[in-house]
């Protein structure tokens, strides 16, 4: 059978590009090997922020009688956090299910091998198209560390198809997913140790930023370790022992179980037959401004995209403006600013520039923050320490960038998103009027600050 547009990959990147792309009118397929909704939804972000959710009630009722509320024998149970997580992901999946049917997508299982334009195999059917569209995502990557292979030893797609509680939890990179799971295991009661190769913990992220979660993570009984090398993984009878260098000194943690959260790589292999060359640049496949990858009518967006930002979010937004050339209309998509957020407690989340990457490309900036201790929302909800950072040009008071660290920063950091995206201004971000008692009103707080306006915070 001929289609329009070929598919390959049910993630977030895949599955909302195939819903689009028969909404414009085109005769769409999507070829997913596993489940629809790809590692986000079965094996990442979702999964992660169900178990969040559960360990953050728990971590609350430890301290509940701070608001008056008595708690007696109080606990939890892994596995049923754990049925819970699934519940949540059965039900989106579905969802994702019923969305691709109603719009009448053909859904096909199997594994799809590239055979140059307009031709894609899943097992003995050949499948053709006018365009394909490759959306195959990405998987841990793994390290040259010896010891990987042996039992306990896992990954984040591991832990998240699993039902077991470790004690003792050693975690190998100290980025987004290795600091959502220090959050989660600590939360439950777990020893918990990082090793990070850099200087510090999310080093991608605003100093400031990793800064104040690694005070927070230190009070709560997390070992942070940067500045290593993990040398070998054994296993002994206490445990799993992981070897590490720092500052030419050996060390060693004993642990039930090893985390191996040291990044993603493009799921390319084996996509392509003997022949077809994509030009993969270390397993990424390069493509121009408008998707198109080398070969003529295949395209490709998401996580295995080289240089692209590895979030669903951005893998969605880019398969929309994909399709939508595609189907000859302008892409709607406003790319030019992609929130990143962390789930850690208190929440994280950045957009735009950083006030030292302005500074380092010569860019003249402002930069404020608003302290959300001075937050009537944050007080009531007995928040930890948090802030609102705003980087602004120091000339046209235009928001170039945000840094938030509070209760619901991945919620907040939507309004930062669309003064960078749109070029606003400071005074068009204050200007808008917030309910009161809430989270958002930090934003105005914030924005505020850079003018030097602020009314519930002294400026200094």
């Amino acid at each position: 059978m001929s289609w329009d547009l070929i598919v390959v990959g049910g993630g977030p990147g895949g599955y909302v590009s195939a819903i689009r792309a028969a909404q414009l009118g085109l005769k769409t397929a999507l070829i997913e090997r596993d489940a629809v909704g790809g590692t986000c939804l079965n094996r990442g972000c979702v999964p992660t922020k169900a178990l969040l959710h559960s360990a953050g009630l728990y971590r609350e009722m430890q301290d509940c009688d701070r608001f008056g509320i008595q708690v007696q024998g109080l606990g939890f149970d892994y596995a049923a956090m754990c049925a819970r997580r699934d519940q949540v992901v059965d039900q989106l999946r579905a969802g994702v299910q019923s969305l691709l049917k109603g719009n009448g997508v053909e859904v096909i299982s199997g594994t799809a091998v590239l055979e140059g334009s307009g031709r894609v195999r899943v097992g003995e059917e050949l499948h053709e198209a006018r365009n394909i569209l490759l959306a195959v995502g990405s998987r841990p990557a793994l390290p040259p560390i010896p010891g990987l292979d042996l039992p306990g030893v896992l990954t984040s797609d591991d832990l998240l198809t699993k039902a077991d509680f470790y004690p003792r939890l050693a975690i190998i990179g100290g980025g987004v997913i290795g600091m959502e799971f220090a959050s989660l295991y600590s939360a439950l009661g777990a020893e918990v140790t990082v090793l990070e190769a850099a200087e510090r913990i999310l080093p991608t992220l605003d100093r400031e930023l990793s800064q104040n979660l690694s005070m927070l993570l230190k009070k709560r009984g997390v070992k942070l370790c940067p500045g290593v090398a993990v040398e070998r993984l054994e296993q002994t009878e206490e445990g799993l022992r992981c070897s590490y260098a720092l500052k030419g000194k050996q060390e060693a943690v004993i642990a039930d179980a090893v985390l191996v959260a040291t990044g993603r790589r493009a799921n390319t292999e084996e996509l392509c037959a003997p022949g077809v060359d994509l030009g993969l640049e270390r397993g990424a496949i390069p493509v121009d401004g408008r998707f198109q990858t080398r070969i003529p009518g295949v395209y490709a967006v998401g996580d295995a995209v080289a240089g692209s930002i590895q979030l669903a979010h951005a893998a969605s937004a880019q398969g929309i403006n994909a399709v939508s050339l595609l189907a000859g209309r302008e892409p709607p998509m406003d790319l030019t600013a992609i929130p990143a957020c962390v789930y850690t407690q208190p929440e994280m989340a950045s957009v735009g520039r950083t006030e030292a990457w302005c500074k380092g490309e010569g860019i003249p900036v402002r930069t404020a923050k608003y302290l959300m201790s001075g937050n009537g929302r944050s007080l009531i909800a007995g928040a930890d320490r948090g802030f609102i950072k705003v980087v602004s040009h120091a000339g046209t008071g235009v928001v170039l960038g945000a840094q938030l660290m509070c209760e619901r920063a991945t919620d907040l950091v939507g309004a930062f998103t669309t003064a960078v995206a749109e070029r606003r201004t400071l005074e068009e971000l204050s200007a808008i009027v917030r309910p009161h008692p809430t989270f958002s009103e930090g934003i105005s707080e914030a924005a505020e600050a850079g003018l030097g306006l602020s009314i519930h915070q002294l400026n200094r």
